[in-house]
């Protein structure tokens, strides 16, 4: 059955109230799963621990090391990063065509198959290889390698191209500018998300250097960040530093709770030569439906990740969507947002692919902000209550009902 068949006979001002609507409802269904894509989109691309190996380097401290880091200028590379993401989601089935039936021709009504903010969330689960290039600050191109198929996310002096083989569709941005400086960049590098991690590393984080290894036939140092903090879902974070270049080659992020590992990814080759500058060209394809997209406003970023752009005295300020606020910081920090609905509905109340998917996620608490849900991963967590507002981080569920109550 096509979606809206049954409105054959409604007036189209009535047939586009009816889609808003549903998109709407489905946005309900599909907040839990948009919270793990965006995490996982964030520390996506970020190269973990792959190869073994034990190299005989010269001893290094943990500043030593992380001055290393801060002084690594790479500006030209080429590779393959191959990436497995583990949140502990259950096998989705056919919640994502079930979803696609609720919400209408184009999913979750926005954006298209082309565009990087639906595209890479992709990177949630499972196993997927990528191809990346860089160079310098105008010049970066990553692929995400499908069955068939091709993703591509090219940056390109002022532009910024998305391509899908698969549906032959492109989505086309321009990179805005502040005195002369690109201000929208591709999703973190390695180094960028090693940095931000080293930010957090204060009193409540335990920074220390456990040895080496071989990574994409380079020699590595082993850095091991842990939080102290014991509301944090996160063990460890591994990340594997070029003996030579000081670059951040792999990322590995350990949950608290045990087990595999969240996020392991890395590069299985590497080169430092300087790509062919038509790796960056694009032209899209003869019959390619191209959809032009807004440059992005990029907010203001803090000195320390777990700020998330607090304001003066340490009250919450806003980063990203509208009305973003953040409750901490460092490693407990939780971001909390008011979506204006009404929550989630059980499992029951949807039922079928959906339904299943949110009895097997969440959790039903209650405290003095009234009752929610807790919809649980191997790292990311968020408390939905039923008047819709969201509390979600990288904490546990006790954390989230106390940041909750005591935002009453």
């Amino acid at each position: 059955m096509a979606p809206y068949e049954s409105d054959d006979n409604a007036t189209a001002a009535d047939a586009e109230e009816l889609r808003s609507a549903r998109r709407r409802k489905a946005a309900r269904y599909v907040v839990p799963a948009t919270v793990v894509g965006i995490a996982a989109a964030t520390i996506g691309l970020v190269p973990a621990l792959a190869d073994s190996g034990d190299p005989d380097l010269p001893k290094i401290s943990a500043q030593e090391l992380i001055e290393k880091i801060a002084a690594s200028d790479v500006q030209q590379l080429s590779g393959t990063v191959k990436i497995t993401t583990d949140l502990g989601l259950p096998d989705l089935g056919g919640l994502e065509s079930s979803l696609g039936s609720a919400a209408g021709p184009s999913g979750s009504g926005d954006g298209s198959s082309a565009d990087p903010s639906t595209k890479l969330t992709e990177l949630a689960s499972g196993t997927h290889t990528l191809r990346v290039a860089s160079d310098g600050e105008d010049k970066q191109k990553v692929s995400l390698l499908e069955d068939a198929a091709e993703y591509s996310l090219i940056h390109n002096g002022k532009d910024v191209w998305g391509y899908d083989s698969k549906s032959n569709s492109v989505f086309h941005t321009t990179a805005s500018e502040s005195d002369g400086k690109q201000k929208e960049e591709l999703p973190a590098t390695p180094k960028d998300l090693a940095e931000e991690a080293l930010k957090a590393a204060d009193k409540t984080t335990s920074v220390t250097v456990d040895g080496t290894a071989q990574v994409a036939g380079r020699d590595a140092y082993r850095l091991v960040i842990k939080p102290k903090d014991e509301g944090s879902t996160v063990g460890q974070i591994t990340v594997a530093v070029d003996s030579k270049t000081g670059l951040p080659l792999k990322f590995t992020l350990t949950p608290a709770s045990g087990g595999s590992a969240v996020v392991d990814a890395g590069f299985t080759q590497v080169s430092f030569a300087k790509p062919a500058a038509s790796t960056f060209d694009f032209t899209p394809p003869k019959g390619a439906k191209v959809e032009e997209g807004d440059a992005a406003k990029a907010p203001e970023r803090s000195e320390h990740p777990g700020d998330f752009g607090k304001g003066s005295a340490g009250e919450p300020g806003k980063v990203g969507p509208e009305g973003l606020n953040v409750i901490g910081d460092g490693w407990d920090s939780i971001a909390t947002f008011d979506t204006g609905g009404q929550g989630v509905p059980s499992g029951s109340e949807v039922g079928g692919d959906v339904g299943g998917f949110l009895d097997s996620l969440g959790d039903k608490v209650s405290g003095k902000f009234g009752e929610g849900t807790v919809f649980k991963t191997r790292l990311i967590n968020a408390l939905i209550t039923d008047d819709g507002k969201v509390y979600v981080g990288a904490v546990t569920k006790d954390a989230l009902v106390k940041a909750a109550d005591a935002a009453k």
